[in-house]
């Protein structure tokens, strides 16, 4: 069932010729009678929210707008670099071709919520060399509307979660204690979302995640931007700790 309040809002509108014309959050239930907060597609990002810095992986601030300012990005909030689910999804990601991303000039961007400390481990755990960044004090998972809490909700089978709960969880639990620091890397009630920003302030596509498992298909997305189609049966060769 598509989300009512986005449905309504896109009555009338003209499908955008470069992404095709499926760009809406698709949803299993009916929308919540409270219009989410935050913005929405085919709303410009507000330029305060564009100029709120985040952290790459020397601590460097970067304004969150200049990541897609030139061209359109795929940008994706995890939960927290500990979630099991979290690093299952990214190690897919990491199995995007650059050659694929730089045939359809589409940037690639993660963004976590933990210390940019933890950049470093987790691109060596999950084997991912794309763009990617922090916002430790959530402050863009706020303006973007980024639920914290889980929502019972039923979000399918994701293709890109291979371990169940309790190994997952365990897993998880281990890297935390055995970690140089025993922190979760972030707010663990927080949860994730993609969106298609750019070039510039654009918004052509947003999903938020209502829970852990809500994760979006990634060749969904990759085919809005025109991004050639990815196998993830066969998983890198990442170091488990």
């Amino acid at each position: 069932m598509v989300d009512a309040n986005l449905g309504r809002q896109m009555q009338g509108a003209v499908a955008d010729p470069v992404l095709g014309p499926v760009t809406r959050q698709v949803s299993g239930r009916a929308a919540p009678a409270a219009v989410p907060s935050g913005p929405e597609r085919g709303q410009p990002l507000a330029a305060a929210v564009a100029e709120l810095p985040v952290l790459d992986a020397s601590g460097r601030q970067v304004p969150f707008g200049a990541l897609f300012r030139e061209r359109r990005a795929v940008v994706v909030f995890v939960r927290h670099f500990l979630c099991y689910i979290c690093k299952e999804y990214v190690e897919d990601l990491a199995k995007i071709p650059k050659s694929f991303l730089q045939e359809a000039d589409v940037t690639l961007i993660v963004i976590g919520q933990s210390s940019y400390h933890h950049i470093e481990p987790f691109c060596k755990l999950t084997g991912y060399s794309h763009e990617i960044y922090v916002d430790p004090e959530r402050e863009i998972y706020k303006k973007l509307g980024m639920k914290r809490g889980e929502e019972i909700a039923s979000s399918g089978k994701s293709p890109h979660i291979k371990s169940n709960i309790l190994s997952g969880s365990i897993r998880s639990l281990w890297r935390a204690v055995t970690g140089p620091l025993f922190d979760f890397q972030g707010d663990p009630a927080q949860q994730g979302g993609t969106l298609i920003l750019g070039p510039g302030n654009n918004i052509h596509f947003i999903h938020r995640d209502k829970n852990r498992l809500d994760h979006k298909p990634i060749n969904s997305v990759l085919q809005l931007v025109g991004v050639q189609h990815v196998d993830f049966t066969s998983r890198p060769s990442v170091i488990h700790v």
